[in-house]
């Protein structure tokens, strides 16, 4: 018995490695300064998420996903990740299930296009497709418990695997790479809603930083994070957790 919690260990110590390995090795996004007419008085900066080795907006959540669950003892050699998602962040689970050697399954509705498909299954993942978008949840967690893996919930669980006050979150990763700028903190940061995650975490380390930074979150009309937030049922900071889209970050001349 000891010696199986002994090999568990090990193999669970070895994952961590790797994922932090692969970390070490990448360079952050870019953070391009974008020239504007100087008359504006506006400097502008875009943030790019999609140069992660996956290309997914999603690789950073997926890393502290794939962390959280090894610590909490939820992932262990042989262990098959199980996701809800037809995007990004199956995307970005499969490349890192592929990193540790365990095997993934992306649960989608049978519309998912098949573009999508073939990015989660490039980085060795497969899918499971079912009717309907509102079955992808339940299936997921069946098919976790039929198979003994890890569903990895993204949406209960996004909150508490990544850190808003660091950890290499985006909000950190804007505000190091503006330290040597004429004004290294910007006087708006705008991001697009997506899911929240990104607006959220964003809004909770501006606040507890304590920058005078205002955020602005971008969103299509008849949205719900809108009237979710004007009726105070949503965090003002963003939404549920989860990550979202391309950000951009705007400083004031």
């Amino acid at each position: 018995m000891i010696k199986a919690r002994q090999q568990d260990r090990a193999w669970a110590d070895e994952a961590i490695r790797r994922i932090n390995a692969e970390n070490n090795r990448s360079a952050d996004t870019h953070l391009y300064s974008v020239p504007l007419p100087e008359r504006w008085g506006v400097q502008l900066y875009l943030k790019d998420e999609s140069t992660h080795r996956t290309g997914s907006l999603k690789h950073r959540l997926a890393r502290s996903l794939f962390l959280f669950g090894l610590v909490n003892g939820w992932i262990a050699e042989g262990t098959t990740i199980v996701e809800a998602s037809s995007g990004s962040t199956a995307v970005s689970e499969a490349y890192f299930a592929r990193l540790l050697g365990l095997p993934f399954i992306a649960v989608m509705a049978r519309t998912t296009s098949r573009e999508k498909i073939a990015l989660i299954e490039q980085f060795g993942g497969s899918c499971l497709l079912v009717d309907h978008a509102s079955e992808v949840y339940g299936a997921a967690a069946e098919l976790a418990q039929r198979t003994n893996g890890h569903y990895m919930d993204q949406f209960t669980y996004a909150e508490r695997a990544t850190d808003w006050r660091g950890n290499n979150n985006i909000a950190e990763s804007i505000f190091d790479q503006l330290a040597l700028e004429e004004h290294p903190v910007p006087r708006w940061i705008v991001v697009g809603a997506g899911t929240g995650g990104t607006s959220a975490t964003i809004g909770r380390y501006l606040r507890y930083h304590q920058h005078v930074t205002e955020l602005a979150v971008v969103d299509p009309e008849n949205s719900a994070f809108y009237p979710g937030w004007l009726e105070g049922r949503g965090t003002p900071a963003g939404g549920p957790p989860a990550d979202a889209s391309p950000d951009a970050a705007v400083n004031g001349g």
